[in-house]
């Protein structure tokens, strides 16, 4: 068998199974990663001291914990105490706990860069501090954090590989099974990375659009997406 008829008839089908794998998992936590992030974000800047120093709590655990390891503290570490996930929900999510946790530090430095006088300008305008933060202080950080949240959502691309050690044949997975039956390890690898090459840059295009698109106009900042 050539490796044009291998490619094509044997490998390129088992990735795309890998690859709705791979996709259901990021759409499963990319989402919730950022509502996690959201609140952690808002509740760090904003909440009590109970509430703020949880949310850092959190955070620092988190970052702190290795992602395999906190995969396989929901996998193979809950059930002892008579918790139980399927390989696909552990992997999920971990997947949001670490993607919210970072999510949550972009957001809180767009929080913090925006200036306290707003909070005044919308109080006075008798808005309450919730719908403040809502209103006028989330929007404007949540587009001075998209530049790090994109980073983010790349870095979850490339990490839902680490789904196949709790089971879940997913891209990178499926790629390491073609390879092991076939002994085909430098063709397979290298087309599972082409595929994740691809997936990264339509993503980095897709944020680009995005951000001229949010772009505040009259900005030197929006100016020069406008120009990109």
């Amino acid at each position: 068998m050539d490796q044009v008829t291998f490619i094509l008839d044997i490998l390129l089908p088992a990735l795309m199974q890998g690859l709705v794998v791979t996709l259901q998992l990021i759409a499963c936590s990319a989402p919730f990663g950022l509502a996690l992030g959201i609140g952690v974000a808002v509740g760090r800047q904003y909440g009590g001291r109970v509430t703020s120093s949880v949310c850092k709590t959190f955070v620092f655990l988190i970052k702190g914990t290795p992602l395999l390891l906190l995969l396989f503290i929901l996998y193979f570490g809950l059930p002892s105490i008579g918790i139980t996930f399927t390989a696909f929900t552990a992997s999920v999510i971990g997947f949001i706990l670490c993607n919210g946790a970072y999510n949550a530090e972009y957001i809180r430095g767009g929080l913090i860069s925006i200036k306290d006088g707003q909070m005044v300008a919308a109080q006075a305008l008798g808005m309450t501090r919730a719908q403040a933060i809502r209103s006028v202080i989330l929007p404007q950080a949540l587009r001075r954090a998209i530049p790090g949240l994109s980073n983010e959502f790349i870095y979850l691309i490339k990490y839902s590989s680490l789904a196949y050690m709790l089971t879940v044949i997913e891209l990178s997975g499926a790629g390491k099974l073609v390879a092991t039956k076939y002994f085909t390890y430098t063709e397979s690898f290298a087309v599972v990375g082409v595929i994740y090459l691809v997936l990264v840059t339509i993503t980095t295009v897709a944020v680009s659009i995005l951000e001229r698109r949010v772009a505040v106009p009259g900005t030197t900042r929006a100016a020069t997406a406008a120009q990109l």
